[in-house]
């Protein structure tokens, strides 16, 4: 009986070739074949390191006729490495319908982890992303384009965006209009390589940026999540608020006035309906 092949999903570097990992080489080594985005960017990567494998071109347009393909050769025992150009596959590369082809046949899927252009620009953007939702390449058509910028454009946390050189002056326009110029952002240009730039400000003015200096290498755009606004509290829940405090000790004037920084509400109005014994213990 012929044990199932298994497809191993490779993450390989970005620009810098000193950042692919051992495991790494070491899968594709040991793989019988190779299925790559271009085989002719994958074999300038493996003459590098003096790896010689069977490589299958595995591109987007032709995704769901070369998976059948691969499947086939992983259900008679092949176990086989799934490569793109740069970064991890499957992340705004192909791969995705072969991985889940993958467990659709019981096969096998492993992650080799690697660079991924997305998380590094998160890392040196200096923008909050304990949390932040991942985009991609923007849709092309306006209108499509136009209804994600309005899905999204309220986030709270950070987003991130892969913008080509020749189209990121309209982009950086269109995220302006939508999200505001004042919005916080940071453009990561040619990550890991020798040009390696991050530039931060607001959207308003890295789009002015652009307008004057023409963009050159491959971008990532991170933006700030919209910033939420402060709950609003009545003057019922200053009093309450005060009251508390002095209920712990502290002095009237002092209580009203951290009730009047929590509130927005002025210090005096706070103290004035305090001592006017306006709300009683129960409101």
């Amino acid at each position: 009986m012929i044990e199932f092949g298994k497809l191993s999903v490779v993450g390989t570097p970005i620009g810098n070739f000193s950042d692919f990992s051992p495991r790494g080489l070491e899968t594709l080594q040991n793989a019988d074949l190779i299925a790559c985005e271009d085989t002719r960017v994958s074999a300038k990567l493996l003459g590098k390191f003096g790896i010689k494998k069977p490589l299958l071109s595995y591109y987007k347009p032709k995704e769901q006729e070369k998976s059948k393909k691969i499947i086939e050769l992983l259900l008679e025992g092949k176990n086989i490495a799934l490569i793109s150009d740069a970064g991890m596959p499957c992340i705004s590369d192909p791969g995705y319908i072969l991985v889940k082809k993958c467990y659709e046949n019981g096969i096998v899927v492993e992650a080799i982890p690697g660079c991924s252009a997305a998380v590094s620009a998160v890392a040196v953007s200096g923008i909050d992303a304990a949390r932040f939702v991942f985009e991609g390449f923007l849709p092309v058509g306006k209108k499509e384009r136009a209804e994600r910028l309005d899905e999204i454009k309220s986030l709270s946390h950070a987003i991130v965006f892969y913008e080509a050189p020749h189209k990121l002056k309209q982009t950086l326009s269109d995220l302006t209009e939508f999200f505001g110029g004042e919005r916080n952002a940071a453009i990561c240009r040619e990550l890991t390589k020798l040009h390696e730039e991050t530039i931060r400000g607001t959207l308003g003015e890295l789009s002015r940026y652009y307008t004057e200096n023409e963009p050159r290498g491959e971008y990532v755009i991170v933006v700030e999540g919209k910033a939420r606004e402060k709950e609003k509290l009545s003057l019922c829940d200053a009093v309450k608020i005060a009251r508390e405090m002095i209920g712990s000790g502290e002095k009237p004037n002092a209580a009203c006035k951290q009730a009047a920084e929590l509130s927005g509400i002025s210090k005096r109005e706070i103290y004035g309906a305090l001592l006017e014994d306006r709300f009683d213990e129960t409101n």
